[in-house]
């Protein structure tokens, strides 16, 4: 964990390349740092002052309104049959309506998973101020301008250079992990996710951008820092799966509230094992870093760039993150990059100057730039190489990997309180030796029964716990006693707690504390002590009951599903699993899978080729109830799973699974279509994809796309299709928002040309405003 340094609050936030340092708004992290201006913790702005009000990069009447947690999560705990998520995003809502009519202003975007909070527009700044005394906000801060910084050539060497601990270096990279089964999160300018580096590995996640581009790289930078991350000849992490999340735009410019934005999608959305990297920065943001950190809470590794000012880092955000990772540039010769950023907030040195990867001209495009947003992505590979190993390693396990592996001492002008680290990818480097790959998990898996004893812990330290507890156990309970000192404990089903985010915490003085969970689930629960003063000699057990008498052999055929013929009086208990099966011939279409029917709630849960997990499928509506559809677009041969889990406890479901033999449904190999449903939400403007995998080959030619889309307010919408090369196509332009009619049913055809019709067909629908939302019901393609 990085000690930080108390410092001056700059306005401006930076991308972080390495060039530009006169740049006086935020940039990408080609060299990229923000910093926390205090030792510990995250420095929340004066609460009588809107914080940033008179920076130069201000975006004129935008406000970043961070709400205090008590008060979502009251709202949230009001509100019944929903889910935690759902309740704590139905309450975020209420509260920002509620606070933007007063404000006499819009709402433009919620959070409810990083931070709960919202962007406000309005003109009326005094009715701003007068939200500082609603008891509900925590803080405010204007919302300020993002920025990509230069570039300039040079020679390729990084990756070369962080698998052996000494020069010279050797012309080869050595790595024995490629990061298969991580998922990488990009938050940048997006990616050209068609070039050719990337295979089919990377995929689109999230905008905040609303200029027609979803999550495509129309500026390079964000390309580029993928590339590094995991391209097949530019990458650290060869394999790993790469996700756009794009927050700035075709001229590397865009807002705090933006980045904001991304960060808590990927704190909603990420699939786990995940590391996230933010080539990005700027001045001091407390709300920010707040997004940052919760961020790390809930399982994901943020890596982020040091920036490119020659100074202090922790003086921007979110560089001074402290449960950041963050990153300085170095040379091919070891020395500190002459932009790099350095200090206490540093946490290690990577590769920056002159690197070479993937740009956003072409499917085969290059191109050498430098900054620390180089020298982030060096990291982030490297942490996706340990988590490909180590999936379930928490955050801290992660950066401590990877400190523990660096090599020490070897770069030059490191500045006097820096770490003087240097990136090892810790596989098959000539230096340090190699950390345990696979390290003992004692303490922090705990063991049905079996206490671990003599806890101890600094003031308002963490440690982290799990328990894998089997479906249709009973009597789960948690259980902190003895010792001496003060901690608290926090329990949570799925993901790690946090002190905003848990099941249970029994909040007492002393160490005596219980946990009862009621309605057992069947996976992983977390346990967080957190020291409220220090503590010593502390004991923590979990158990359970286990199930009695399992059957080990089912009788064959009881879980085998026949084409259109229904299993009905399904039950089970909460956390319950059952499986079945359908063999589904080639050449058949329409493949669907429907639950309905009785009580109780079990979620639906379909894979091809092997039986799905709560964490490993294809397709899961999961919806309230029992109600669920799952329509497969791309039919394969072979043997579907189904899963039906008790949510909570359910009975009397049915269970169909139906398709139509002999390629009905797909005339002469011309015609795909998707039903799966996609949301379009309403709290802001957003943009959603739907996708369709074509099997045909040849050139396109002329294609007629149909679509049903269901919406409030059409005049919102704006509708395009994107060929699997990365042409595109308009089915729907934005008419301002004079179209107030419900719903958009387009059939449009187009000259696709000679574009290969073989591959992933993209449908994107963004809504411009906020206010109205639905979803895209079906659509499809025929080439004629």
């Amino acid at each position: 964990m990085k000690k930080l340094d108390i410092g001056t609050r700059s306005p401006k936030i930076k991308l972080r390349n390495a060039i530009s340092k006169s740049l006086t708004v935020l940039t990408l992290a080609t060299t990229c740092q923000i910093s926390l201006a205090q030792v510990t913790g995250i420095v929340l702005p004066n609460q009588g002052q809107i914080h940033g009000i008179n920076s130069p990069t201000r975006i004129p009447d935008n406000y970043i309104v961070v709400f205090k947690d008590s008060a979502v999560n009251e709202r949230a705990n009001q509100m019944a049959n929903m889910r935690p998520a759902e309740a704590r995003a139905a309450a975020v809502q209420e509260i920002g309506v509620d606070i933007a009519t007063k404000a006499k202003g819009q709402m433009k975007r919620q959070y409810s998973a990083a931070i709960n909070g919202m962007v406000l527009n309005t003109k009326a700044q005094k009715s701003v101020m007068a939200l500082l005394k609603d008891p509900r906000v925590d803080y405010i801060e204007a919302d300020q301008t993002i920025k990509l910084s230069g570039s300039q050539s040079g020679a390729t060497w990084g990756l070369d250079r962080i698998d052996q601990a000494n020069l010279p270096l050797n012309n080869t990279y050595n790595y024995d992990a490629d990061g298969t089964g991580v998922n990488a999160y990009v938050i940048d300018t997006g990616i050209r996710i068609t070039h050719n580096e990337f295979g089919n590995r990377g995929q689109s996640g999230y905008t905040a951008i609303n200029d027609g581009n979803g999550t495509n790289d129309c500026q390079g930078h964000g390309t580029h820092v993928a590339g590094t991350i995991a391209s097949t000849t530019y990458g650290v992490a060869k394999n790993a799966k790469l996700i756009a999340v794009r927050v700035l735009g075709c001229d590397g410019s865009g807002s705090n509230s933006g980045v904001i934005g991304g960060v808590d999608w990927v704190a909603a959305n990420h699939v786990k094992p995940a590391v996230a990297n933010m080539s990005l920065g700027g001045g001091a943001s407390s709300a920010l870093d707040s997004a940052v950190s919760s961020a790390v809470s809930q399982g994901v590794t943020m890596v982020v760039a040091a920036g490119n000012d020659n100074s202090n880092a922790c003086n921007y955000s979110p560089a001074r993150a402290a449960s950041a990772i963050t990153v300085g540039s170095t040379t091919s010769s070891d020395a500190r990059s002459s932009f790099s950023n350095y200090g206490s907030c540093l946490d290690i040195y990577a590769p920056g100057s002159s690197i070479t990867s993937t740009w956003s001209t072409s499917n085969t495009a290059t191109n050498t730039i430098s900054g620390t947003s180089m020298a982030s992505p060096h990291v982030a590979g490297v942490a996706a190489l340990y988590l490909d190993d180590n999936p379930n390693a928490t955050p801290a396990q992660v950066e401590a990997a990877i400190e523990n592996a660096a090599i020490a001492n070897k770069v030059s002008d490191a500045k006097t309180g820096s770490p003087n680290l240097l990136l090892n990818n810790f596989y098959g480097g000539s230096g340090n030796p190699d950390p345990d790959p696979d390290p003992d998990p004692t303490p922090g898996e705990l063991t049905n029964g079996v206490a671990v004893t003599g806890l101890s812990g600094a003031s308002s330290s963490q440690t982290f716990f799990t328990l894998e507890v089997p479906a249709g156990a009973t009597g789960l309970s948690f259980v902190l006693s003895g010792g001496s000192g003060d901690a608290d404990m926090y329990v949570k089903f799925g993901s790690a707690p946090t002190t905003s985010s848990y099941d249970c915490r029994p909040y007492k003085s002393g160490n005596n504390e219980t946990c009862s969970i009621s309605n057992v689930q069947a996976g992983t629960y977390h346990v967080m002590l957190n020291g409220y003063s220090a503590y010593s000699g502390t004991s923590l057990t979990g158990s359970f009951t286990a199930p009695t008498d399992p059957d080990p052999d089912p009788t064959p055929g009881d879980g085998e599903l026949t084409n259109g013929v229904a299993k009905t009086g399904l039950s089970g208990a909460s956390g319950s699993q059952t499986f079945f099966t359908l063999d589904v011939p080639a050449g058949a279409t329409d493949l669907s899978f429907v639950m309905s029917g009785g009580s109780g709630d079990a979620d639906m849960y379909v894979k091809f080729g092997s039986a799905p997990t709560t964490s490993s499928y294809d397709c899961r509506p999961y919806k309230s109830g029992n109600n669920e559809t799952c329509d497969i677009s791309n039919v394969q041969a072979g043997t579907y799973h189904v899963m039906l889990r008790g949510y909570s406890s359910y009975s009397g479901t049915t269970l169909t699974g139906s398709f139509t033999a002999n390629g009905g449904g797909n005339p002469g190999n011309n015609y795909f279509e998707n039903t799966n449903n996609v949301t379009i939400g309403s709290g802001g403007a957003n943009t959603v994809n739907s996708y369709i995998n074509v099997n045909r080959s040849g050139a396109s030619g002329s294609i007629r796309v149909q679509a049903d889309i269901k919406h409030t307010w059409v005049g919102d919408l704006e509708v395009k299709i994107y060929a699997p090369n990365g042409a595109s196509g308009t089915l729907h332009a934005r008419t301002n928002s004079g179209d107030s009619s419900d719903d958009l049913l387009l059939d449009v055809t187009l000259d696709a040309g000679t574009a290969e019709s073989s591959g992933q067909w993209r449908l994107e629908v963004a809504d411009m405003a906020n206010g109205d939302g639905g979803y895209i019901d079906s659509w499809s393609i025929e080439f004629q």
